[in-house]
């Protein structure tokens, strides 16, 4: 056992555990937004990874308001096991891509839930204006809201490869105006991208961005393997074996690198994914997300890793 209980770095699930007394579910909500990226404000065909669900191929009905699409999630974990409190989390596109009054009224909905604890949005970093921040700030103040940034990387030339849209200047102000305000950060970054093409990330191009989030004034990060999903132009190019992806035991390696290189108080709120079953192209072995955290642990345990700062003595 570790200081962070049974995982050998410091988890999301021990971070909530600390802060509200026990185990915490997240409800995964959709605020029927879209993306500058697919939209036609900065692009129309989205990161060159991202499948039509825009990342939230596993969120609720847009259909639904956000408290039916709370209750409805609630109804289910609930008859698998004792849940008392839950996190919102709004993760489907972009979800501060519309009108502020729009989002004060979805996000006020879902923070005013009894059982929801803390708010969290994934989003971009170009599209928090000053009204959007203020807003935010105020939501803070009732209930701990958490934005999660997507960066992938720093070079620019892989975040041109991707479509990323946004240049690393956007990312660093944005941090800045949101931890002025107190709002919590989470970076995301995907550490396994296409490889063995001139626009690919290698290992060292990965842990430099490691290093670089590493200085941030970030408090979470998510560490998420790039899945090739049918549909997508990246699907395209690894068709046409323009590249290849990581084969498990180097994922592995490359993770224990990446946490290594982290401060030891940066809670990791995702170290792998498994993808839509009906979508994943590979690697097909992401889809067994517990056997790779199984041996994930394993290797750290057994190798004694984070240079001898994660484990007890």
């Amino acid at each position: 056992m570790t200081k962070w209980g049974e995982k050998p770095y410091h988890s999301l699930d021990y971070m909530l555990r600390e802060r509200f007394g026990e185990k915490v579910y997240k409800v995964t909500l959709n605020g029927g937004m879209s993306c500058p990226n697919r939209d036609g404000k900065i692009g129309t065909r989205g990161c060159i990874f991202c499948s039509a669900g825009g990342s939230g191929d596993f969120a609720a009905d847009a259909a639904l308001s956000i408290t039916d699409q709370i209750e409805s999630q609630i109804s289910i974990l609930s008859q698998k096991r004792p849940i008392h409190k839950y996190i919102a989390y709004f993760q489907a596109y972009t979800n501060t891509y519309a009108p502020v009054e729009y989002l004060e009224k979805i996000f006020t909905e879902a923070i005013s839930h009894p059982k929801i604890v803390a708010l969290s949005i994934g989003t971009r970093p170009d599209c928090l204006s000053p009204e959007i921040v203020t807003l935010l700030s105020r939501l803070n103040k009732q209930k701990p809201v958490w934005i999660e940034l997507g960066l992938q990387t720093i070079h620019e030339s892989t975040a041109k490869y991707i479509r990323r849209g946004y240049p690393l200047c956007v990312f660093d102000d944005a941090v800045k105006r949101l931890r002025k305000e107190n709002i919590e950060v989470n970076g995301y970054s995907n550490t396994v991208t296409v490889i063995r093409i001139p626009e690919g990330m290698t290992a060292a191009d990965i842990l430099e961005t490691m290093e670089y989030l590493n200085h941030m004034d970030i408090q979470g990060i998510k560490l998420q393997l790039l899945h090739v999903l049918r549909g997508t132009d990246l699907a395209a190019d690894y068709e046409k074996g323009l590249f290849q992806t990581y084969e498990r035991d180097e994922y592995i390696s490359l993770l224990i690198n990446c946490l290594e290189h982290l401060r030891p108080d940066m809670v990791i709120h995702r170290i792998t994914g498994d993808g839509p079953k009906d979508l994943l192209i590979a690697p097909l072995w992401a889809s067994r997300k517990r056997e790779v955290l199984n041996m994930l642990h394993h290797r750290m345990k057994e190798e004694q890793s984070y240079q001898g700062r994660l484990f007890s003595h």
